[in-house]
C-alpha cells in the first residue's frame, strides 16, 4: 500500500509539472514577473513550488504571472486539504484519519453576522497557525447565494433570535464579540496563573508540527477517547478552553508568556482587568505578529478595554481624565507608539495609566463583600458580558447544542474569575440560566431549556441569602423600555423579564413555534411557570405573575394564549391557502378545512395535555374558534351548491370531516368537565340539508347506469371460468365491481347520509342483482323437455308372430328455440352458472357487512342529537328505531336476492341431474340398461359413464356445491332406474329370476354414490332409493296378488282427471301396478292385460329411441313431480284420461265377474 501511495504521489507531481510547463510554453502568458524584474524564461524555476491554480487564473484574467505570488499561493494552498472540484460538488482529501476525528456536525450551521467597527476586529486569525485558516473572500455557492466565511465560528448561533436584551449599559468603545471572547480568555488565563494553577511555561509544553484543532474536545454525543496523564492535570483543560474559545496557539503562547512574567512580579492574589491589559501591552510587540493589521487590532482592543474601565470613573479629576485619554490615543496611534516613541516612552505612558488604575483598584467596595473591588459596580456591564463569553465556551463548537464532556471541570476553573468580575453564586445561577436559554433559542435543543429551568429555580430568594449580596445584585442595573416607559431592573429581574417576554411572544403563537418540535412546548410552559408571566400595567413596579395551576390570573393568561394562537394560525393558513390550492389543484375551502383539522389535531394531541393544567377549557375554546372561523367562510359556498360536482364533493367532505372532528373533541371536553349545557355553542354547518337531495339525485342516476351495465355484462357472458381458482362467470365479477364502486363512492364522499340514501343504495343493489338472476333463469328451459318419449304399454308374449313391418313409436319433436337453448346449456356451462350463483350468495354477505360497517360510521351522530337538544332517552329510542329500520331494509332487499339465488341453485342442480341421466346418458344408459335381458345388460357396465360425468363436474363445480350436484345426479339416476322398470318399453320384461340381479344392481348404484363414506351420506342415499326398492318389491309379488292390488287401487281413482292435480304415484297406485304387470314376464299377467286392456304384444313395436323427441306418459308425469318440474302437454293429458277411463271400466267388469 505504501508503494502504491508513493506511486500516486509521483504521478500527481509529474502531471502537475507538465501542466505548468504547458501553460508557460503555450503562448498564453503575456508577461512573467520575478523579484529581479520581467523575464522570458523560467527554465531554472522550481515548478513544484508554483501554484497551478494561480497560473490558470492569470491566463484567464490577462496573462500576467508573478512568480513570487505563485510561490506564495502555493505555500498558502499547502495549508489546506487538496480539493477536487466538480459539477456535483467539491471533494477534499484528509491527511488525518477521519475515524479518530469524530463525526461532523449533524446540522447546518446558521449564518454568521459579525459586527465590527473600523478600528476593531477579530485577531484570532492574525497569527500564522496551522490550525486556523485565513479569512476567505466573499464567494458564491452552486445555488447562487452569496455568503462570507468568517475566520471563527460564533460562540452561540447568531441571527434574529427574538430574545429581548437584558438592558445592560452599552459598551462605549464598541467592543465586538470577538474582542470580548479573546479578552475573556486572557482573564481566564490570568485568573489561573494568579491563583497558582496555571504556573508553567509555554516552552515546557511539547507541541506537534500540525496540532489538531480542538484537540481533546469531547461532546456528549461524540466521545473521542484520548489518553490522559492524570485527572488532576489542568493543562488539558486549558487547551480545551483555548480550542473552545477559538484562540490560536500562537496568540495563546504570547499571552501565556507575558501573563507568567506578570504573575512572577506580583504576589499571588486577586487580579483586575487593567493590570492584565497593561501587562500584555508592555510585553507584546509588533514583532510578535505576522502582519501589521493583526497587531493593530490587538493593540486597539487592549486600549478599548482600558477605556471602558477607566475613562468613565467619577473619582478622577479632569486632569486625570485628560491624561488617561491622551495616553490611550498614543497607544492607538501606530506611528507614534511603534515608530517614533522609544521603549522608555512607552513604559512611561503605561505607568501613567497604571497609576490611575491602581488608584481605582484601591478604592473600597460599596457593599462590604469579601474580595469586592471598585470594578464590580463600575464595570459590571463589561464584567457580565465577559462572563457570558466564558460560559458560552463550554458548548461544543462542533455540536453547539451539547455541553462538552469536561464542562464540570472547566466550570470549576471559570469560577476563579468570580473575584475579578464580581460574580456571586446567585448571579452565576442567573447568568448561566440566561446563557443556557440563549443556546436553546439558537439550537432548539430542549435539554438546554430543562437545565436553564433548574438554574433559575436556584435563584429564588431564601432565608439564608446574604443581605449585602442582595443589595449588590440589586445595584446591578439593567435599563429597558416597557410601554413607552424606561424602567431600571436588577440583573436577575432583567433575566427573568427578558425570558418572560420571549416566552410570552412564543406562546401567543405556539402553533407556529412548536409544531415542528412539540416536546419543547412543555419545556417552555415550565420555563414560563418558573420566571412568571409578564403583564405590563400602570403600576410603577414590574411584576411577574407565577403560573400556578390554581391561579385565576394564570388561567386567564393561558386562555389568552390559546385564543391568540388559534386566531393567528387561522389567519396564517387562510393567507396562503389560495396559492397552495393552485399548486395542489384543489379547491381552497377543502384545503382550508384540512389545515384547520390539522390545527385541531395538534391542539388535542400536543398542546392541550400541557395547557389543561392551567386552563381546562382550552380545548373547547379552540374547537369553537376553529368551527366559527370556517363556518363564516363556508356559508356562501353552501348557498351555491346545486349538484354533486367534484368541487362540491371535496369541499363538503372536508367540511363534514372538520365538523365531526371539532364536535367530537368539543363533546369530549364538555363531558370531562361534566357540562352538557354548553353543547349548543357549536352550530353545525348544515351539510346534511344541502347534501340530502343532491346525493339522492346522484343515486338515481347511478341506478340507471348500473342496470345498463348489468345487462351489457350478461349479454357478453360466455360462461367460461375466469381461472382455476375463480370458477364463476366474468359478468358477475363486473356487476359486483360496479356495485362496489358505487358503494365506495357513496361512503367515500364522507358526507352525512340519511336512511333514504341507504334505501336507494339497497334498491340499486337489489334491482341490479335481481335483473341478473332473472336473465340467468330465463335462459334455462323447462325440465320436462329433457325426458325421453314414453313407449306404449304392451304385454309380454313368449311366441313372436312374424310380421311384415313393426309399428313405430310416435314422437313429439322439440321446438327449435328449446333445442337451441338445450344445446347452449351444456354441463360445463351449467356448472359455471352454479358457481356464479354461489358467488352471488357469498358476495352479497360480504357486501352487506361492508355497507353495515360504513353506515355505522356515517349514520346519525350523537353530537347532532345533542346539538338539537334531544334528551338521552329520546336519543336511545331514535337509535333503536333507526337500527330496526336499517335491519328491515336489508331483510327486504338482500335476503330476497339470497332466496332467489338459492332457488336458482336448486333448479339448476335438478336440471343438471336430469340432463345427465335423461339427456346426455340416454343412449348409453337408459336405452341400454336391461334391454333384451337383464343378465346381458347389467347396471355395473354403465356406471363408468356416470363416473366420468361426475369427475368432470367435480372439476368444474365449487366445493360447496359438489354435494348438491351429486345428489341431483343420484336422484336422477334412481329415477332413471325406475323409469327402466316401469316405462322401459316393449324390449324389457323381467322374470322372477331377474329380480335378484336387479336388486344387486340397485345396491351397486347406491354404493356408487356413497363411495365408501367419501360421497353422499348413506342415510340420504337410502332415503332417495326407497321408492326404487319398493318398485322392485312389486316385481317379486305373484301376478294374482298384483291384479288384486290393481283392482283395489282402481276403486280410488278420482273422477278429477286433471293430471296437474295429482301427486306423485305410489307403489300401490293403479298406474304403477299396470306398468309392473306390463313388464312382468308372466303368462297370467299377459293374459289379464290382453283380456281386460286389449294391450298389444311387445313384439309389434320398434322402440328404438330418438334423442330429440319427447312424449309424455303418466309415468313421465310422476318423474316431473318428483323432479319439481311443471305442466304436461295437452296430448299427454288426453292419453292419461283415456287410460284412467279404461281402468275404471275394467274394474267394474272384474267385480261383476267376481274375479
Amino acid at each position: 500500500m505504501d508503494q502504491q501511495h508513493v506511486s500516486l504521489l509521483e504521478r500527481y507531481r509529474r502531471d502537475r509539472r507538465q501542466l505548468i510547463e504547458f501553460l508557460l510554453s503555450s503562448g498564453l502568458i503575456k508577461e512573467l514577473r520575478t523579484p529581479s524584474g520581467p523575464t522570458t524564461s523560467l527554465s531554472n524555476a522550481d515548478f513544484d513550488s508554483l501554484s497551478a491554480d494561480y497560473i490558470i487564473h492569470c491566463v484567464k484574467s490577462g496573462g500576467v504571472v508573478d512568480v513570487s505570488e505563485a510561490s506564495k499561493k502555493y505555500l498558502d494552498e499547502s495549508t489546506y486539504p487538496t480539493m477536487v472540484h466538480s459539477q456535483i460538488g467539491d471533494s477534499y482529501f484528509l491527511s488525518s484519519d477521519p475515524d479518530l476525528s469524530g463525526s461532523p456536525p449533524r446540522r447546518v450551521p446558521p449564518p454568521i453576522y459579525v459586527k465590527q467597527t473600523a478600528n476593531h476586529g477579530p485577531c484570532s486569525s492574525s497569527f500564522r497557525d496551522p490550525a486556523n485558516a485565513e479569512n476567505l473572500a466573499t464567494s458564491r455557492n452552486d445555488y447562487g447565494l452569496k455568503y462570507k466565511a468568517s475566520p471563527t465560528s460564533p460562540m452561540r448561533p447568531a441571527g434574529d433570535s427574538g430574545i429581548p436584551p437584558l438592558g445592560l449599559p452599552s459598551l462605549k468603545t464598541g467592543l465586538s464579540d470577538d474582542d470580548l471572547r479573546e479578552t475573556a480568555y486572557e482573564l481566564f488565563l490570568a485568573s489561573l496563573l494568579f491563583s497558582g494553577i496555571g504556573d508553567y511555561s509555554a516552552k515546557d509544553k511539547k507541541r506537534e508540527k500540525s496540532p489538531k484543532f480542538l484537540t481533546g474536545l469531547n461532546s456528549k454525543k461524540e466521545k473521542i477517547h484520548l489518553q490522559t496523564h492524570s485527572s488532576g492535570s489542568h493543562s488539558k483543560l486549558i487547551d480545551i478552553v483555548r480550542g473552545q474559545m477559538q484562540i490560536s496557539e500562537a496568540l495563546d503562547a504570547c499571552i501565556r508568556r507575558n501573563l507568567i512574567q506578570l504573575a512572577a512580579t506580583k504576589t499571588r492574589g486577586q487580579v483586575d482587568l487593567p493590570q492584565i491589559s497593561l501587562g500584555l501591552l508592555i510585553g507584546i510587540f509588533k514583532s510578535d505578529f505576522l502582519n501589521e493589521k493583526a497587531y493593530i487590532q490587538w493593540k486597539n482592543r487592549q486600549a478599548n478595554i482600558l477605556e471602558e474601565l477607566l475613562s468613565c470613573s467619577t473619582n478622577f479629576t479632569t486632569t486625570e481624565h485628560l491624561n488617561v485619554r491622551s495616553c490611550l490615543e498614543k497607544i492607538r496611534d501606530t506611528t507614534e507608539w511603534d515608530f517614533k516613541m522609544s521603549a522608555s516612552g512607552r513604559v512611561e505612558v503605561l505607568s501613567s495609566i497604571r497609576q490611575v488604575a491602581l488608584k481605582l483598584s484601591s478604592l473600597p467596595g460599596q457593599f462590604g463583600i469579601q474580595s469586592e473591588t471598585y470594578y464590580w459596580t463600575a464595570a459590571y456591564h463589561l464584567n457580565i458580558r465577559l462572563y457570558e463569553k466564558l460560559l458560552f465556551g463550554m458548548f461544543d463548537v462542533l455540536d453547539d447544542c451539547q455541553l462538552i464532556e469536561e464542562a464540570d471541570a472547566i466550570m470549576s476553573l471559570i469560577k476563579l474569575t468570580w473575584p475579578t468580575l464580581g460574580i456571586t453564586q446567585k448571579m452565576h445561577y442567573g447568568i448561566f440560566a440566561w446563557v443556557l436559554f440563549q443556546q436553546f433559542v439558537g439550537t432548539g435543543e430542549g435539554m438546554l431549556l430543562e437545565y436553564a429551568v433548574l438554574e433559575l429555580q436556584k435563584v429564588s430568594p431564601t432565608e439564608e441569602d446574604d443581605g449585602k449580596e442582595v443589595q449588590y445584585i440589586n445595584n446591578i442595573i439593567c435599563s429597558r423600555k416597557l410601554n413607552d416607559r424606561k424602567d431600571n431592573l436588577s440583573l436577575l429581574q432583567a433575566i427573568f423579564v427578558s425570558i418572560s417576554i420571549w416566552c410570552d411572544s412564543k406562546l401567543q403563537d405556539y402553533h407556529r413555534h412548536f409544531s415542528q418540535e412539540p416536546s419543547n412546548f412543555k419545556r417552555v410552559m415550565a420555563l414560563a411557570s418558573t420566571v412568571g408571566v409578564f403583564t405590563p400595567g400602570d403600576c410603577a413596579e414590574i411584576k411577574l405573575t407565577k403560573l400556578h395551576t390554581s391561579n385565576d390570573n394564570a388561567a386567564r393568561k393561558v386562555k389568552g394564549y390559546v385564543e391568540k394562537s388559534i386566531e393567528t394560525a387561522c389567519r396564517q393558513v387562510a393567507s396562503t391557502i389560495d396559492l397552495e390550492s393552485k399548486v395542489q389543484r384543489s379547491h381552497p375551502l377543502a384545503l382550508l378545512a384540512n389545515e384547520l383539522r390539522s390545527i385541531a389535531e395538534r391542539e388535542l394531541t400536543v398542546f392541550w395535555p400541557v395547557i389543561c393544567h392551567w386552563c381546562s377549557e382550552a380545548l373547547t375554546i379552540s374547537a369553537i374558534m376553529l368551527h366559527h372561523f370556517y363556518r363564516e367562510i363556508l356559508k356562501p359556498f353552501l348557498q351555491g351548491v346545486t349538484s354533486l360536482s367534484e368541487d362540491a364533493r371535496l369541499v363538503l367532505s372536508a367540511a363534514n370531516k372538520l365538523d365531526q372532528y371539532l364536535t367530537q373533541i368539543y363533546t369530549s371536553a364538555c363531558e370531562k368537565k361534566g357540562s352538557h349545557h354548553h353543547m349548543n355553542q357549536l352550530e353545525h354547518y348544515q351539510i346534511g340539508e344541502v347534501c340530502r337531495p343532491i346525493i339522492l339525485d346522484w343515486l338515481i342516476a347511478q341506478h340507471a347506469h348500473i342496470l345498463e351495465w348489468t345487462g351489457r355484462a350478461f349479454d357478453l357472458e360466455d360462461w367460461e371460468p375466469l381461472s382455476f381458482q375463480q370458477r364463476q362467470g366474468a359478468s358477475i365479477i363486473e356487476v359486483f365491481r360496479i356495485i362496489e364502486e358505487t358503494v365506495d363512492q357513496l361512503f367515500g364522499m364522507n358526507l352525512p347520509l340519511d336512511i333514504i340514501h341507504l334505501q336507494a343504495l339497497l334498491s340499486i343493489i337489489f334491482h341490479s342483482l335481481d335483473a341478473y338472476l332473472q336473465r340467468l333463469l330465463n335462459r334455462l328451459v323447462e325440465q320436462k323437455h329433457l325426458y325421453p318419449s314414453a313407449p306404449p304399454l304392451t304385454r309380454y308374449e313368449e311366441t313372436v308372430l312374424p310380421m311384415l313391418k313393426k309399428k313405430l313409436l310416435e314422437f313429439t319433436v322439440l321446438d327449435k328455440s328449446v333445442s337451441e337453448k338445450l344445446n347452449e346449456l351444456t354441463i360445463p356451462k351449467l356448472c359455471i352458472r352454479l358457481n356464479t350463483l354461489q358467488y352471488i350468495q357469498k358476495q352479497v354477505s360480504v357486501l352487506e357487512e361492508g355497507i353495515r360497517k360504513s353506515w355505522a360510521l356515517v349514520g346519525p351522530a350523537v353530537d347532532q342529537a345533542w346539538a338539537e337538544g334531544e334528551t338521552e332517552e329520546s336519543l336511545e329510542r331514535n337509535f333503536l328505531t333507526s337500527s330496526e329500520a336499517v335491519d328491515e331494509l336489508f331483510i327486504t332487499t338482500l335476503n330476497i336476492i339470497r332466496d332467489t339465488a338459492t332457488g336458482a341453485i336448486r333448479k339448476i342442480c335438478n336440471f343438471i341431474g336430469a340432463r345427465v341421466v335423461f339427456w346426455d346418458l340416454r343412449d348409453s344408459f337408459l336405452c341400454c340398461l336391461y334391454r333384451g335381458s337383464v343378465e346381458s345388460a347389467r347396471l355395473e357396465s354403465f356406471l363408468t359413464h356416470i363416473d366420468t360425468v361426475l369427475d368432470h363436474i367435480c372439476s368444474l363445480i365449487d366445493d360447496s356445491l359438489r354435494d348438491f350436484v351429486v345428489l341431483s345426479i343420484c336422484r336422477a339416476s334412481l329415477e332413471g332406474y325406475v323409469w327402466v322398470l316401469l316405462d322401459g318399453g316393449p324390449s324389457r320384461a323381467f322374470s322372477n329370476s331377474d329380480i335378484t340381479m336387479m336388486e344387486d344392481d340397485l345396491n351397486t348404484l347406491k354404493e356408487f354414490f356413497i363411495a365408501g363414506g367419501e360421497g353422499l351420506p348413506r342415510s340420504l342415499v337410502e332415503r332417495e332409493a326407497k321408492y326404487a326398492e319398493e318398485i322392485l318389491g312389486l316385481f317379486t309379488l305373484q301376478s294374482e296378488t298384483l291384479i288384486r292390488m290393481l283392482i283395489s287401487a282402481s276403486e280410488n281413482i278420482s273422477l278429477d282427471l286433471d293430471p296437474q292435480n295429482h301427486g306423485p304415484m305410489h307403489v300401490e297406485d293403479a298406474n304403477t301396478l299396470v306398468r309392473v304387470l306390463c313388464h312382468k314376464k308372466d303368462r297370467q299377467s299377459s293374459k289379464f292385460l290382453k283380456q281386460q286392456y286389449h294391450l298389444p304384444i311387445s313384439s309389434e313395436y320398434d322402440d328404438t329411441p330418438s334423442s330429440n323427441s319427447t312424449l309424455r306418459s303418466p309415468r313421465t308425469f310422476d318423474l316431473l313431480k318428483r323432479s319439481n318440474s311443471i305442466h304436461w302437454t295437452k296430448s299427454g293429458q288426453s292419453g292419461l284420461t283415456i287410460m284412467k277411463k279404461r281402468i275404471q271400466r275394467v274394474t267394474s267388469e272384474l267385480k261383476s265377474a267376481a274375479w
